[in-house]
């Protein structure tokens, strides 16, 4: 099964937090906390449509200033969220600087800011660039499921964690199903694979009648072909099975209501990412940092039935070798593959 998702954790397990996901097909990426950011290339910044913000420390948030910054002139809708305090940070952020030009500008980046409090509820606005970023259009706003983004193709939930104190968001990303195309029956159809099979994915997301026509177009010996569909014909090519989910986890106490939310939110997931910020002989040190110790990691991972561990967040206290015996320690209490 070719993955819809594309994850990529940009700093490495030892770097601010930042899962950059390119989404197949989808022409756009999500990005998972917005730690130091400079390393990914424009074009994948300017793909970015939605950033999920675990909670406001530095290195979860300092790269807020370097993506206005690329995306700033451009015409472009950016969603993000937070947790509780977000509207007022993400305002903050935009008062710290001078918009007294910005009505020269064409074109108009619009930030929509959500900040959720885990009780599928929370608050929303707008800040524009061509009205210098004022706080706009402010609604309160229900989250049923403490779902964020729900669309035919994708999902992303949260979970309110305890991070010694203050809220920190967990996020899980599910592909709502995935469609393989059989490219054997395509061809008993007398049909070619080719850019019309985007659009027969899109109508059976949509959940499009039988007898919706599919247009299919390819060229044949110099000369362009075109032939109408019904859909339900065309679904006989088609497997649609579960598709991926990635949970994103960091920032969070050891203790059984943080575990315990983790795990359903987390539950059966191909990928996890998940903090490992401490060794187990540093268990006490964790615990007055309110981080997860890599062993602590790997149970929870365990509990959740995931496929594949990715830990990160790193203590900077710890050289390369203990980096090492991080992702060790994980493994040996997951039981799983662990990369």
């Amino acid at each position: 099964m070719r993955s819809k998702f594309h994850p990529d954790l940009v700093n490495g397990s030892a770097g601010d937090p930042v899962l950059f996901v390119d989404c197949l097909f989808e022409h756009r990426a999500l990005l998972f906390d917005l730690g130091d950011i400079k390393t990914l290339p424009s074009r994948k910044l300017l793909r970015i449509s939605e950033v999920f913000v675990s909670h406001a420390h530095m290195d979860h948030f300092i790269g807020f200033d370097w993506l206005l910054r690329i995306l700033l002139g451009r015409e472009k809708d950016l969603r993000l969220f937070g947790p509780p305090g977000f509207l007022d940070q993400v305002e903050h952020k935009l008062r710290a600087y001078t918009w007294n030009l910005v009505h020269n500008y064409l074109s108009d980046l619009t930030l929509h800011v959500t900040e959720v409090d885990g009780n599928q509820t929370g608050w929303r606005a707008s800040f524009r660039c061509l009205t210098g970023f004022r706080r706009e259009n402010e609604i309160a706003v229900v989250c049923s499921g403490n779902v964020l983004l729900e669309e035919p193709a994708i999902l992303v939930r949260c979970a309110m964690l305890d991070h010694g104190g203050i809220p920190c968001l967990a996020y899980a990303l599910e592909e709502q199903v995935h469609i393989n195309v059989w490219k054997t029956q395509l061809q008993r159809l007398g049909l070619p694979v080719g850019a019309w099979l985007n659009e027969l994915k899109k109508a059976v997301l949509h959940n499009q009648p039988e007898h919706y026509q599919i247009l299919v177009s390819w060229r044949e010996n110099g000369v362009d072909q075109q032939r109408s569909v019904p859909l339900g014909e065309l679904k006989t090519a088609l497997r649609i099975v579960p598709g991926q989910k990635i949970a994103y986890v960091t920032d969070v106490a050891w203790h059984r209501d943080n575990v315990n939310k983790i795990i359903e939110l987390a539950l059966n997931a191909d990928l996890m990412f998940i903090e490992a910020a401490f060794l187990e002989r540093d268990a006490e040190h964790g615990r007055r940092k309110f981080h997860l110790t890599a062993r602590q990691a790997g149970e929870i991972a365990r509990s959740a039935k995931v496929g594949c561990v990715i830990p990160l967040h790193f203590s900077p206290r710890y050289v390369a070798e203990d980096r090492e015996a991080l992702r060790s320690e994980v493994a040996a209490e997951f039981g799983g593959k662990v990369i």
